[in-house]
């Protein structure tokens, strides 16, 4: 978890670090941020986490509810460890759709200027990181959501990510540690 914590300080993304997601095929870290208001209200107004796929297509659907929650939770961006940088053109895959992606790799990896500009072709960052101590930032990741819009996948992501947040929370709260298994931790 603290190899997450050095890279996301080093990309300059604050807020919760929500580990070991898993979805469409990809494993990653993502950085959000609680949006406090917006939480306030849900909770006011019993609106919690929608972490069912089919719960938040629902609220697409012609006959759905006429009013739906507005996401607690802002995603700053995605992390995936990969041992090569050429392998995180495919682990960002994806979550390039959704929020800003970098790979994080080991601390020792070499300089490879084609697997580099593929990356940033792609908008792609990367970080050199070792499991403890500092991170280095190799390339600065770019946000492509707007050239792709939102999608009923991002607004459950938003959902499932706002309940693990919730669900962080809570733990923290009964015990004195943030990083449990699945766990995360808020940075400054």
């Amino acid at each position: 978890m603290q190899q997450f914590e050095h890279a996301a300080r080093v990309l300059g993304w604050h807020g919760h670090l929500v580990s070991n997601v898993e979805v469409l095929g990809s494993r990653f870290t993502a950085v959000t941020r609680l949006r406090p208001d917006v939480h306030q209200w849900r909770t006011a107004h019993d609106w919690p986490p929608q972490a069912e796929p089919s719960g938040v297509h629902a609220w697409a659907e012609p006959d759905g509810p006429e009013q739906v929650p507005v996401p607690a939770v802002d995603l700053i961006g995605v992390m995936v460890r990969v041992s090569k940088a050429r392998r995180a053109t495919r682990a960002c895959g994806t979550l390039l759709t959704i929020a800003p992606c970098a790979a994080v790799l080991p601390g020792d990896h070499p300089y490879r200027p084609w697997a580099l500009t593929e990356l940033d072709y792609y908008g792609i960052g990367a970080v050199t990181t070792y499991r403890e101590g500092p991170a280095r930032l190799v390339l600065s990741p770019e946000d492509r959501r707007a050239e792709f819009g939102t999608s009923l996948f991002e607004r459950w992501l938003l959902e499932l990510l706002y309940q693990r947040v919730l669900r962080q929370e809570s733990h923290s709260t009964e015990s004195t540690s943030n990083t449990a298994e699945g766990g995360g931790a808020d940075f400054p």
